[in-house]
């Protein structure tokens, strides 16, 4: 079985490809189809899921999976929030996001700087899927003064994870995916999701068994 992956973030596809492994599927990003990405016009993380997992699957003809997730900063009232990636303007990069970042905290202490990564993942059967597969995942941390580590991607370097005192770039991969807002929403979506195929085969092989 084939999958559409529906992101072009090279992080996010090395992280949801590795959390996906166990399935017995090929996972496909949507660039190797030619698919772009879709605007994301949604007013939060799932409808933007929806919006992205849809587009792959009208495109591929294939069963797609999605995620949309950013960092919500309470000092700044939840922002950057769905804009998470593009928070310095549309050309904005992992820098340009980080430095806007840093400059709109300003001086503000740790204790202010609470903030919390949000991941949505979406699994839609076909683009006109009524019941998609939706799972969600958070990771708290605090936006730290400084940047530290040079692993992960976006706004890792500076989001610093009391539990493990240290910030989520100086993280170890395998040990990330146990703990990030990421890999909680992966291990939702693989239990739903292998409930679901073996529904499926439940069901086929009763049609079978009633057809002989």
């Amino acid at each position: 079985m084939k999958i559409v992956l529906a992101s072009s973030n090279a992080g996010k596809i090395k992280e949801l490809n590795d959390m996906l492994a166990e399935l017995d599927m090929q996972i496909i990003p949507q660039q190797e189809l030619g698919i772009e990405d879709v605007e994301e016009t949604g007013l939060c993380f799932v409808e933007n899921a929806i919006l992205k997992a849809r587009n792959a699957a009208l495109m591929s003809g294939m069963p797609a999976i999605a995620d949309d997730s950013g960092l919500e900063v309470d000092f700044l009232n939840g922002a950057p929030g769905i804009y998470s990636a593009r928070f310095a303007g549309p050309d904005a990069n992992t820098a340009s996001n980080n430095k806007k970042l840093l400059d709109a905290l300003g001086d503000a202490p740790l204790e202010q700087r609470s903030a919390r990564y949000q991941c949505v993942i979406v699994y839609m059967r076909h683009a006109t899927d009524p019941t998609p597969i939706i799972c969600q995942g958070s990771w708290e941390g605090h936006i730290a003064l400084e940047a530290k580590g040079d692993g992960g991607f976006g706004y890792d370097p500076l989001f610093y994870v009391e539990d493990v005192n240290c910030h989520a770039a100086e993280i170890d991969k395998e040990d990330k995916n146990q703990i990030s807002h990421r890999g909680i929403a992966i291990r939702e979506l693989l239990a739903k999701l292998g409930n679901h195929l073996t529904d499926s085969l439940t069901d086929s092989t009763a049609t079978t068994g009633q057809s002989t």
